[in-house]
């Protein structure tokens, strides 16, 4: 049985889809029936949500899975536990929360997930911040540490730094003692990385990049390169790649023509990653590896801007259309 909710609210406001199309698509429907979690299921008061790329395609409709309609859009929010199934042990009613997936959907006032898929948030950070932890730090630590097996002392090139995933990614290497190059499209992207400490930072939109981050690595090229626009970069990438270097797709947006024959000589590597493609044990190392960040004070999120719910076609345009990503997108709720 449920624990019972202390309120006796039971209609709450939420973004509901209809139908796939444009940021036009997502309506604010303010007479929705607040969900109730079944045994491993936690009810979430949310503070925020975290607005995310593939969010935009989900919405869209051209992403590989679709939700049925009408549904509620996000996967991460930042909030307080509301009310736990009777099977739930981790939290209890009161707990601060972030979430890496939401069954119900995060763009609204609550929100139900699967126990597993929720962290403790740590008191250094907001609830807002909450809401820019789950996708980019467990892509970024899957990117950096579990597929890109990066070693302390190599380096390590994040094309795309000043994105939620690639500050996530920045945050990672440099607590595992990786040497930091990164890029990025704006003079606020490249004051952003660099006060997280990369070692060198490039301008991707300058002529000649790529010589400069290959001098940058000392000639060699990075050892690990993570990716978040493959169908502009990745033939760059193999260009710059060190000899047996790996590189890990995040992201694209098309297609690309690449020379294969760049990866035989240096004997590269070239992987593709899905968060939600994990294992168990590998959900375990993430929820491990971000508790830790959170615990040293290295896993700080940077909010990039803040949007109202009724705001949300405006963030889903933005996080798509505009050049120079810095930090998360979040919406207060």
């Amino acid at each position: 049985m449920s624990v019972s909710r202390s309120a006796s609210r039971t209609i709450m406001k939420a973004i509901r889809v209809a139908q796939f199309g444009g940021p036009e698509m997502m309506k604010v429907e303010a007479n929705l029936a607040i969900p109730k979690p079944s045994e491993k299921q936690i009810l979430i008061k949310v503070s925020a949500a975290g607005v995310n790329p593939v969010d935009t395609y989900i919405r869209a409709g051209t992403y590989a899975k679709k939700p049925d309609l009408p549904y509620t859009p996000g996967s991460d929010v930042g909030g307080v536990v509301e009310e736990v199934g009777s099977a739930v042990t981790k939290f209890k009613k009161g707990d601060r929360v972030f979430t890496v997936r939401t069954d119900t959907g995060g763009y609204g006032e609550y929100t139900l997930t699967d126990s597993g898929l929720a962290g403790l948030l740590d008191d250094k950070l907001s609830l807002e911040q909450g809401a820019a932890i789950g996708v980019p730090y467990f892509t970024a630590y899957r990117a950096v540490v579990t597929h890109g097996k990066a070693k302390t002392g190599e380096t390590i090139l994040v094309h795309g730094a000043s994105g939620a995933v690639g500050l996530a990614c920045v945050q990672i290497a440099k607590a595992h003692g990786l040497r930091v190059v990164g890029t990025a499209g704006t003079q606020e992207g490249l004051d952003l990385v660099t006060s997280l400490g990369a070692e060198a930072v490039v301008n991707h939109r300058g002529d000649n990049y790529t010589q400069t981050i290959t001098a940058a690595c000392g000639g060699s090229g990075p050892n690990l390169i993570i990716e978040m626009l493959a169908n502009v970069n990745l033939e760059k990438d193999l260009q710059m790649a060190a000899q047996k270097g790996r590189i890990i797709i995040v992201g694209s947006r098309g297609t690309v023509e690449v020379t294969p024959r760049l990866t035989m000589g240096k004997e590269l590597t070239v992987q593709g990653l899905m968060l939600m493609g994990s294992t168990a044990e590998e959900w375990d190392q993430m929820h491990a590896g971000i508790k830790k960040g959170m615990a040293a004070g290295w896993l700080k999120p940077h909010i990039g801007h803040t949007y109202t719910l009724e705001q949300a076609p405006q963030a889903h345009d933005d996080i798509i259309n505009t050049k120079g990503a810095t930090g998360k997108l979040i919406l207060k709720i």
